[in-house]
């Protein structure tokens, strides 16, 4: 089985001759370096690149490509070599990237001559990079073993070749660029994808981007921008299915983007207009009845009428998951264009409204009579068709999206999927970590019953908050929206918002299903939880955890409890920092949990000192870096009596609630989404279900 890496992990190679396969989200340049024990280099002649392609045990490509094989015989280095570092950089000139944030995370795999994986590192929380040193193979103690690095450099190839000790950073630099632009590693354009995406953005996002940012980031993040933030949390904030996620299209989005409307009765076009395909030698079958993963033709299934059907997962990407986030995101981006369309004719009609009947009042003779009259009723009728017709092409282009959406959530993957849908009936522990995770839900009111799924990036960049308080309800007012939100939220009150104590158990189901969905989209035993509850109120919601072990016990009460388990990660994190900047992840204690952690702080702060709030808030800085990730259930409230100590911390995080609530902005277009937590569907016994698979997972293991 292949090893899944994250940054400064390392895994020991089986073998000698092995081949790192790199893939790209575009154009890269693949080089090596030949390090002694400290990494440095002695010369030029250390560097294998492609206007030196081959060095002695080294091969790498002559050409700056998505996709590269690096061939290495360590058998045949010399004994001064101890360090095989693997460095990626955007080719100058030739109108690629310019940053790897721009595009999908780079992933570099490690296998045998045969194909068979040892080890994958996805380089994840790139921005404004142009060069990095994706992994390194290093010799200890005469074995060899691979590390995951990930450390980029903002001034590219010179400063990278110079950390590395090289005198002739800048001239080897110029001489590598010299050999891309001169043709010697002519540029290979990625594999053409099976349906371009939506968007002219790239898709790796969001993030937070759903965009993540991302991010995606990002989303955000999406590589993915800024990932959603609550307004409550702070200031600007952005919303979509990707951490950073946002549609790029204004309000001014022009009719000439639309396909044209279809007649009464006939087929609907699910085309995007933008979206470019290839034509295919046949049609399958309708996407509806693909299993989820089969990749579609590039064309997509038809209907007896030859009329397009809509596709689940057509959009660009290099695996079906990636190709299913990018389609949200396209779906996503879709709504906020079409809805920011529609708001700005309906604007535009009102505005012009109120300046024909200003005019038509403004001459007394006018005022009353006939004349008056009918100007005042012409103006109207004005009024009137404008906004028929703007809702007309905001109502065509629901249909088609509510028409994918039917098609594209049945066949999302556990990690994007909603608690109800099938695919978790047949749960089984994945064996890699996917690229982003389902926090919940958005919408708009012009369209209730069209959800987009909040996606965010792996591993998560930003802590959360879920917001336990009064005030998360109190953004909108009962209504249509508000009274569909209720009656779909288990557990909510439908007669009326919530009272304080509802909400917080409320807030503490919402968290305890996020965390389960975070434990079972990861390989069995690569992510853990640890929690804090001074006051011992949220043993109700942990029970699920409890039960299958997710969780070893629950919580110690008051503030020992506290104390226990922040000093405990603020050793994994701090011991965690000084392996990966010494390059010694080898040397961590024996007993140091290596997974990924969950920490869930409840009824926050009861219980916290100011030396638990410094720990704290050393985690949620520190911590997402190397593996700890935060989880506030709080009423921020509660907080006031600390002053301004915690608004950094409360900035930090990204805000949620725990009942259905319209306080994700998206400053692009200006929307404001209303989120809907992911629950359970009332009664289920789904995620008992998936933690007791899981834990069944972890013993087999």
């Amino acid at each position: 089985m292949t090893a899944e890496l994250v940054r400064g992990q390392n895994h020991p190679l089986d073998r000698t001759r092995v081949e790192i396969r790199v893939a790209a989200g575009g154009s890269v340049v693949a080089g090596v370096t030949l390090g002694d024990e400290q990494g440095r280099l002695s010369g030029v002649e250390a560097v294998a690149h492609p206007g030196a392609p081959r060095r002695t045990g080294i091969e790498v490509p002559r050409q700056a490509a998505a996709e590269h094989r690096i061939a290495v015989d360590l058998d045949a280095l010399s004994a001064a070599v101890h360090r095989v570092s693997v460095l990626l950089a955007l080719p100058t000139g030739i109108g690629g990237l310019t940053a790897f944030g721009a595009a999908a995370a780079p992933s570099v795999t490690v296998t045998g001559l045969d194909g068979t994986g040892i080890a994958r590192y996805t380089i994840t929380g790139l921005g404004a990079e142009s060069a990095v040193v994706a992994v390194e193979l290093y010799r200890r103690q005469g074995t060899w073993k691979v590390r995951a690095v990930g450390q980029g450099y903002a001034d590219g190839l010179p400063a990278m070749l110079r950390d590395q000790g090289l005198s002739q950073a800048a001239e080897l630099a110029a001489e590598i660029e010299e050999a891309v632009g001169r043709g010697q590693a002519r540029a290979v354009p990625a594999p053409a994808p099976l349906a371009a995406g939506r968007s002219e953005r790239p898709g790796a996002g969001p993030a937070t981007a759903p965009a993540q940012d991302r991010p995606s980031s990002a989303p955000a993040t999406a590589a993915d921008g800024p990932a959603p933030t609550g307004t409550g949390a702070g200031a600007g904030s952005a919303a979509g299915p990707g951490a950073g996620a946002g549609a790029k299209a204004a309000a001014g989005a022009k009719a000439g983007d639309l396909p044209p409307a279809p007649a009464d009765g006939g087929p609907i076009d699910y085309r995007h207009p933008r979206r470019r395909s290839t034509p295919a030698p046949a049609a399958p079958a309708p996407s509806a009845a693909r299993p989820a993963g089969t990749p579609p033709s590039a064309a997509g299934p038809t209907a007896p009428d030859g009329s397009p059907l809509p596709v689940a997962g057509d959009a660009a990407g290099w695996s079906m998951d990636e190709r299913l986030y990018n389609q949200v995101w396209g779906m996503f981006e879709d709504l906020a264009r079409s809805v920011a369309a529609y708001r700005s004719a309906a604007d535009f009609a009102e505005s012009r409204l109120e300046q024909e009947l200003d005019r038509a009042l403004a001459d007394p003779r006018h005022r009353l009579g006939t004349a008056g009259e009918d100007a005042r009723a012409t103006a109207r009728d004005k009024h009137a068709t404008l906004v028929t017709q703007a809702r007309a092409a905001l109502d065509r282009d629901l249909a088609q999206l509510m028409a994918e959406s039917e098609v594209v959530e049945p066949a999302l993957p556990p990690a994007f999927a909603r608690w109800d849908n099938p695919v978790w009936q047949g749960y089984h522990a994945p064996a890699e970590r996917p690229m982003a995770l389902r926090l919940g839900d958005l919408h708009l009111p012009e369209v209730l019953d069209l959800r987009i799924p909040m996606l965010v990036r792996l591993p998560l960049e930003r802590g959360l908050w879920i917001d336990s308080g009064p005030d998360s309800y109190a953004h909108g007012g009962p209504g249509p929206e508000r009274d569909i939100g209720r009656r779909e939220l288990p557990g909510a009150l439908t007669d009326g918002p919530p009272d304080e104590s509802e909400l917080r158990r409320l807030a503490m189901e919402s968290a305890v299903a996020i965390a389960a969905r975070l434990l079972a989209i990861h390989p069995a035993g690569d992510f853990a939880v640890q929690v804090i509850d001074p006051g011992g109120a949220a043993a109700p919601a942990l029970a699920p955890l409890v039960e299958s072990g997710a969780l070893p016990a629950y919580p110690l009460p008051g503030a020992k409890g506290v104390t226990a388990v922040l000093e405990e990660l603020t050793r994994r994190v701090e011991l965690v920092q000084m392996a990966v900047r010494h390059r010694a992840a080898d040397s961590l204690p024996a007993d140091l949990d290596t997974a990924e952690q969950l920490l869930i702080v409840h009824d926050f702060p009861h219980g916290f000192d100011d030396r638990a709030l410094t720990r704290l808030r050393y985690l949620a800085d520190e911590g997402p870096a190397v593996g700890v990730h935060l989880m506030l259930v709080a009423d921020r409230a509660q907080s006031r009596e600390y002053g301004p100590v915690l608004d950094p911390l409360w900035r930090s995080l990204l805000r949620i609630t725990p009942v259905p609530d319209a306080h994700l902005a998206d400053p692009w277009v200006g929307h404001a989404w209303t989120y809907e937590p992911p629950l359970a569907p009332k009664g289920s016994q789904v995620v008992r279900q998936v933690l007791g698979r899981l834990a069944a997972a972890r013993k087999a293991s």
